[in-house]
This record gives C-alpha cells, sequence and structure tokens, in this order.
C-alpha cells in the first residue's frame, strides 16, 4: 500500500511531466522566431500618406511588419504586399492593429506621391516610407538587410536587387519574427494570419514578469 509520502512524490511527478510536456509542445510559430536576436525598431524616415518625418515611436503599439523594396518591381515586391494583405485580411478588426512598413530602396525613382499611391493599392495598413540613401542604408544595415541600386549605364538598364524577407516587431518595438518571403508560388498566408494573431493575444516578452 502506498503511503502519504509516496503519494504527493508520484503526484509531484506528475505534475511536473505535464508542466515539461506543455513547454515541449507549446505550438510552433509559422515563421521564424527570431526574438531578441536583431536589435529593437529604430527609423527616421518620410511616410508617403501625408509626408511626415516618423520614427519608430510613432507605431509603439502596432506589432510591425518591415519590407523593403521598391515601387518598379515586377513581381516580387506586389506579390508579397498583396499576400501580406490577404493575410490581414484574416484577422479582421483586429488588423487595425498592425502596421506594415513598406520602405523604398529606390528614393531617386519612387517620390512621395508615386509612393503613397503604390501602398494605397494594399489597404490601410500599408504604407511608403522614403529616407535618404544614407537613411535607407543605415535601415538596412541594422537588419542585415541585402538591396542593390545600379542606375542605367550604356546598353545596361536601371537595375535594383533586394532581398525578400520581412521583419515583424511586435507591441513594443522587440524584434520577434522573420518571414522569408511570401512572393513564393504557395506563400503561407494561413501562417502569417496565425502568427499575427498569436503576436496581438499575447503580452510581448519585456512586458513578462
Amino acid at each position: 500500500m502506498i503511503d502519504r509520502y509516496q503519494l504527493m512524490r508520484c503526484l509531484s511527478g506528475a505534475a511536473l511531466a505535464a508542466c515539461l510536456w506543455g513547454c515541449s509542445s507549446e505550438t510552433e510559430w509559422n515563421s521564424v522566431d527570431i526574438t531578441g536576436t536583431l536589435p529593437p525598431l529604430e527609423f527616421t524616415m518620410t511616410r508617403a500618406s501625408d509626408e511626415r518625418t516618423v520614427t519608430a515611436e510613432d507605431y509603439k503599439g502596432k506589432i510591425v511588419l518591415l519590407y523593403f523594396g521598391y515601387t518598379f518591381c515586377p513581381d516580387v515586391c506586389p506579390l508579397t504586399l498583396a499576400n501580406v494583405s490577404f493575410a490581414l485580411n484574416k484577422l479582421g478588426p483586429s488588423a487595425e492593429n498592425v502596421q506594415v512598413l513598406f520602405v523604398t530602396v529606390d528614393p531617386d525613382r519612387d517620390s512621395l506621391s508615386v509612393l503613397k499611391e503604390y501602398t494605397e493599392n494594399f489597404g490601410p495598413e500599408v504604407v511608403g516610407l522614403r529616407g535618404t540613401p544614407d537613411e535607407i542604408a543605415a535601415l538596412a544595415k541594422r537588419y542585415r538587410v541585402y538591396y542593390s541600386v545600379t542606375p542605367a549605364s550604356g546598353d545596361k538598364p536601371y537595375a535594383v536587387d533586394h532581398s525578400s524577407a520581412i521583419y515583424v516587431f511586435d507591441e513594443t518595438g522587440r524584434i520577434r519574427l522573420l518571414v522569408a518571403s511570401m512572393s513564393a508560388t504557395q506563400p503561407d498566408i494561413e501562417g502569417l494570419a496565425s502568427d499575427l494573431s498569436r503576436l496581438l493575444g499575447q503580452k510581448s516578452p519585456s512586458s513578462l514578469p
């Protein structure tokens, strides 16, 4: 017959095992969890929608998706922004707590008016940001973003290249997720929507006790 002490030990062990199982079976992110591996959101740029200078502080309290591209992009950029918009539509009213920041890497051709007209095609959650070449380079370096702009020369056309990743920050500006691409043949729209919904519903690590 098991005594009281043994019973308590068994119950404690079972509770610990359940706890460990719960921790190890925590739902995985669909995107790549990069929490804390890159600096917090920080920038100073001009917002195309109202031509106002904005910083990361203007977006505190919202989930922010940071994406680098350009309006003359023939495929990757429009596909990415369209698919992100589809994901946001799945959030319903909660989408108003998400902001997509589209930073142009081609400021010579992407004027504020061009950038405004372009981003308006993808919904109110998407806004364009434009900076000086130095400001854009500094922001790209901060998040290890690759891009290049090669002016036309001789028989070589104007060329722009850039990475397709999206950086996701929580409401405090802390880096949380990396979305490798939303321009693939079958982008994970449901997965992105699920990740954003999860971020909107959970406390950020910095606010946990």
